[in-house]
C-alpha cells in the first residue's frame, strides 16, 4: 500500500530550450502504489546550473523488509557516488515531505536533494541518472511482492486518510506544485500525481497499539530504515 514519487530536476541555464519527460502508473489494487517520476531539463542564458531530485515511499502500512529494501537500494546507489549522500539525502526527504499543519511527513521517506551545484555538473549528472535508473530497482520487487495481496474494508479506508495526507501536502507544500499553479502551467499536467480518491475524517485519530498507528509514529519521528 504505497506510492512512490521520483523526481530528478537538472537545470542549467545556457539556452533557451526545456526538455523533460514524466510517468505516472496508477494501480487499482490498494496494496500496490503509484509510481511517479519526472526528469527535466531547463537550459535557459548563463552558465548557472544546479541539480535537484528525489525518491520518497508513501505506503499505508509499515513493512520492515520493505522499508530496507527500498532504502537499502537507494542507500546503494548514493554510497557508489559519495557516501555522505545517503544520510545527507535521507535526512533532507525527512525535512522536505513535511505536512507542516499535521507534523508529521506524507510517507516513510527516501532521498532528496535541491540546489545542488557543490561539484563538477558531469558528476551530479551521473548520480542522478544512477538514481533515476534505480526506480525499478526500487520499487519493483515491492509489487511484485504485494500485488495480489488480499486487503479489508478498514485497511482501505486508512490507505483513503493517507492519501488525504498526500494530496494535502502535494497542493501545500510540494515546490513544483505551487510553482507551476502561481504561473499559469498547464493544470493536468500539475495535477497529475494527485490520487484519484481520497477521505478525510473529522479529528480522526488511529487505536492505540494498533499498525496505523505505528505508521502515524513513523511519519511524526522519522525512522531509520538501514
Amino acid at each position: 500500500m504505497a506510492v512512490v514519487s521520483s523526481n530528478f530536476v537538472v537545470v542549467a541555464l545556457i539556452n533557451s530550450s526545456l526538455n523533460g519527460l514524466s510517468l505516472i502508473d496508477v494501480f487499482a489494487n490498494s496494496v500496490t502504489f503509484k509510481l511517479i517520476y519526472h526528469y527535466h531539463s531547463m537550459p535557459l542564458f548563463s552558465s548557472v546550473w544546479w541539480f535537484g531530485g528525489g525518491t520518497d515511499i508513501t505506503p499505508s502500512y509499515i513493512n520492515e523488509d520493505d522499508m530496507k529494501h527500498f532504502h537499502g537500494t537507494y542507500k546503494e546507489v548514493c554510497d557508489r557516488h559519495d557516501p555522505k549522500f545517503y544520510p545527507e539525502f535521507k535526512a533532507w526527504a525527512d525535512r522536505y515531505f513535511v505536512i507542516s499543519h499535521r507534523g508529521e511527513t506524507r510517507g516513510l521517506g527516501g532521498i532528496f536533494f535541491d540546489d545542488l551545484n557543490d561539484r563538477d555538473p558531469d558528476t551530479i549528472f551521473e548520480f542522478s541518472k544512477d538514481a533515476l535508473n534505480s526506480v525499478v530497482d526500487a520499487y519493483g520487487p515491492i509489487v511484485e511482492k504485494h500485488k495480489n495481496d488480499e486487503f479489508t474494508e478498514k485497511e482501505k479506508e486508512w490507505q483513503q486518510i493517507r492519501r488525504g495526507r498526500y494530496v494535502e501536502f502535494n497542493l501545500v507544500y510540494d515546490r513544483g506544485t505551487v510553482f507551476g499553479l502561481k504561473t499559469g502551467g498547464r493544470i493536468e499536467s500539475i495535477l497529475m500525481s494527485l490520487p484519484e480518491t481520497a477521505r478525510w475524517e473529522y479529528d480522526h485519530h488511529p487505536e492505540e497499539g494498533s499498525r496505523e498507528a505505528d505508521f502515524l509514529d513513523a511519519c511524526k519521528n522519522p525512522r531509520e530504515w538501514v
